[in-house]
């Protein structure tokens, strides 16, 4: 499909690179896969576990800081580090990540990514201190830099325009289901047994879903591995800042992932203390919310591969800004209303940038998947433990406080991008 008919369909012209990076003309004329197709379903059914994997291996930690806190004698924001660590390691690693994968290619460091932090996960429960315990969860967020950016670059070289955003919508649902799945299971194998056999069952989990993933991902027909990596990497990194729609959406996702992070990080402490006394499975519980983050995310990749970005995002931004003021209120009914309105505003403001981001990059489309987690995953760590400073001191209003100011810069960075102007296809 030519770009004139990309962008009739979409509703909008935001540059779309339907060549492959480092193709030739060989590989251009083979098409692209398409919804509907046998490929599309293979491709779909490896992402979500593939993106399930990533998310219950990352934030699986989070429901144990309380308890962790406890064994290790430690304050929340010093709890918080045993998931910040991951994050702010799997950041560094995603720009080498992409970079290797110019080279090798996008399957196998997928796979080997989600092999080895799932392997890493296991280790984590026979650490035998909170250092050892940080030691191990910095080299699996290493590890899981083969994943995310590497898995935005393959959709985005393998799968034609009009289908892109339905294909990223269901890896980032993937993802929903495994934060999900992973806070949950934590939590109640936590409750029966201990956080060591929680992680031990992750780990197991993390495993199968490699397998999956290698069984299930088609192999990629437009990909050509780059003669000149690091030389491409530098131009790259050149040419994506210069792209001040990307450089706006970067920032976006530093702020739209370290609010999101921020309020499940601190929640549990809030629920777990008086007046609520919930259990630990209870307040694992709440990630159930994830679906409607797995429907959000699904549901507005169809709406934009319909009727264009612009319009949307800034709405499903305040959607999540009003979730945020709802878990202000004493009352556990509208705290858990506010959360749920928050998740789903997040994982459909993700799903719009981050699909922004694989349509309106130029090559090395990689980099530019690796430059935006980059700052997503940067924006979990700093603001995450950031706010832990805000719980200690001010409770949750104070966190509430910091989330709304936070948000408020993300809503200006969303009407701004309504005007930004489309590349030329």
């Amino acid at each position: 499909m030519n770009s004139t008919a990309v962008s009739h369909t979409t509703g909008h012209s935001d540059n779309i690179n339907t060549g492959v990076s480092k193709g030739g003309a060989g590989l251009s004329a083979v098409p692209k896969i398409t919804a509907g197709t046998p490929e599309f379903r293979r491709i779909n059914r490896a992402m979500v576990f593939g993106g399930f994997s990533v998310f219950a291996l990352l934030y699986c930690i989070q429901p144990l800081m309380p308890v962790l806190a406890a064994e290790f004698s430690l304050s929340p924001a010093q709890s918080s580090w045993v998931l910040s660590i991951s994050t702010l390691t799997l950041a560094l690693s995603l720009v080498i990540s992409s970079a290797v994968s110019e080279k090798l290619g996008r399957q196998p460091l997928m796979v080997f990514a989600l092999g080895l932090s799932a392997f890493t996960t296991v280790l984590c429960a026979f650490a035998h201190n909170f250092e050892q315990l940080l030691l191990l969860r910095g080299i699996m967020g290493i590890a899981l830099g083969g994943m995310p950016a590497v898995a935005i670059a393959y959709l985005g070289e393998e799968i034609e325009a009009k289908s892109l955003g339905q294909a990223i919508g269901l890896y980032i649902a993937g993802s929903a289901l495994g934060g999900m799945l992973g806070r949950l299971l934590v939590a109640v194998v936590t409750d029966h047994f201990s956080w060591r056999v929680a992680m031990t069952v992750m780990g197991t989990a993390g495993l199968y879903a490699a397998w999956e993933f290698w069984r299930s991902l088609p192999a990629a027909r437009h990909f050509k591995p780059a003669s000149q990596v690091w030389g491409t990497i530098a131009g790259g990194l050149r040419l994506h800042f210069a792209d001040g729609g990307l450089t706006l959406l970067f920032g976006l996702a530093f702020l739209l992932m370290g609010c999101f992070v921020s309020l499940y990080n601190y929640m549990g402490y809030r629920l777990l203390a008086a007046p609520y006394g919930l259990s630990q499975s209870s307040v694992g519980a709440i990630s159930v919310m994830y679906l409607l983050g797995m429907g959000s995310s699904v549901w507005i990749g169809r709406l934009v591969d319909r009727v264009g970005r612009r319009g949307v995002l800034w709405i499903v931004m305040l959607t999540m800004f009003c979730g945020l003021l709802l878990t202000l209120f004493n009352a556990l009914p509208l705290i858990l209303l506010g959360t749920a309105i928050y998740t789903f505003g997040f994982f459909a403001s993700h799903s719009v940038a981050s699909s922004w981001v694989a349509r309106r990059a130029t090559a090395p489309k990689a980099l530019a998947s690796a430059i935006y987690l980059f700052f997503y995953y940067l924006g979990s760590s700093l603001i995450g433990s950031f706010t832990g400073i805000m719980w200690a001191s001010h409770g949750w209003h104070g966190v509430v406080a910091v989330l709304g100011a936070i948000l408020s810069a993300g809503l200006l960075i969303t009407l701004k991008l309504r005007k930004l102007e489309p590349l030329a296809a």
